[in-house]
């Protein structure tokens, strides 16, 4: 069995310094080498080292070919891949691997930790140890190993800022993978796509500006799917569909989704062909409108798109 671990950084492979826990060098290779040492793992082990390593929090779509890159180019030499990764923005890199990596064959494991391995009480070391165990075990398909759970990678989500059982995801009868006859790289561009919370009496000026100068926008609403129904809000919605600027809609509630159509007060969502994100995560959203907009060229295509479901990101 050999498995690539793919080391992009994070909390789980920092050290103190004077400003505080930073990307350490080592720390994660050495964690990884205690673990075979000790015969917790039998695997052949080859470890890929992102340069420069990362604070997840300066995470960018960039990022996310460079990991998925590396997943590919080892696909004939490893069978199974753990990558590392930074617990902030985790739930997205996870998400867009899932929509990059086309025709996965094999289970990657995506991981992290709330405290450094070079901390006493560390969860690191368990999270690793958990990972490279289900990258000999699972299904293909990209999942998450977080506090003895193995989660559904297209459906995970940050719920806890502190505590080491930190994420929760929905479950979903469509595999985290992205169907193709072959094994490759989905397109990603630089897109830019933004993101507007309702609230209410909400600054529809910034939306305004959003639906000029972003290529599409992912719309955080109330509850199943209401907004204000106001002039100023179908303004910027009509707007958007008019320079044909993808939306979509997901839910500000982390459980339960949503419906556009229970109420009368998301019409003005509808109106405006405002795609239903139905119980998808906000992170997944926004990762989906950045794969369509980056695969298809037509706006019509790009809402299809983001109205199938492609690797089990909405259960409803």
């Amino acid at each position: 069995m050999r498995i690539l671990l793919v080391h992009t950084g994070g909390t789980i492979g920092m050290c103190d310094t004077p400003n505080g826990f930073a990307p350490m060098a080592g720390v994660v290779e050495d964690a990884v080498q205690s673990l075979i040492a000790s015969g917790e793992c039998a695997a052949d082990v080859m470890i890929h080292t992102l340069e420069p390593l990362i604070d997840s929090a300066q995470a960018t779509p960039a990022d996310w070919i460079r990991v998925a890159q590396c997943i590919h180019d080892a696909s004939d030499a490893s069978n199974g891949v753990v990558v590392t990764h930074g617990t902030d923005t985790l739930a997205y890199t996870a998400g867009a691997l899932c929509l990059l990596l086309a025709g996965l064959d094999k289970p990657v494991i995506v991981t992290g930790a709330m405290l450094p391995l070079t901390v006493a009480g560390s969860d690191g070391l368990g999270n690793l140890r958990a990972a490279l165990d289900a990258a000999g075990a699972s299904k293909p398909g990209v999942w998450v190993q977080f506090a003895g759970r193995l989660l559904h990678g297209a459906r995970v989500r940050k719920s806890h800022s502190s505590a080491f059982d930190a994420f929760a995801a929905e479950t979903s009868e469509v595999a985290p993978l992205f169907a193709a006859d072959h094994a490759g790289l989905n397109a990603l561009s630089p897109q830019k796509v933004g993101v507007f919370s309702v609230t209410p009496g909400p600054c529809t000026d910034v939306l305004a500006f959003a639906v000029d100068h972003c290529d599409g926008l992912v719309l955080r609403c109330y509850g199943s799917g209401t907004a204000p129904d106001t002039l100023e809000m179908r303004a910027a919605l009509g707007r958007a569909r008019q320079r044909k600027i993808p939306v979509i809609a997901v839910s500000q509630c982390p459980e339960g989704g949503m419906k556009l159509g229970t109420y009368a007060a998301g019409q003005v969502m509808r109106d405006n062909n405002v795609v239903d994100g139905r119980d998808m995560t906000p992170e997944m959203a926004y990762v989906k409108m950045q794969v369509a907009l980056s695969l298809h060229s037509t706006y019509q295509a790009r809402c299809d798109f983001l109205v199938q479901n492609q690797v089990g990101e909405f259960g409803l």
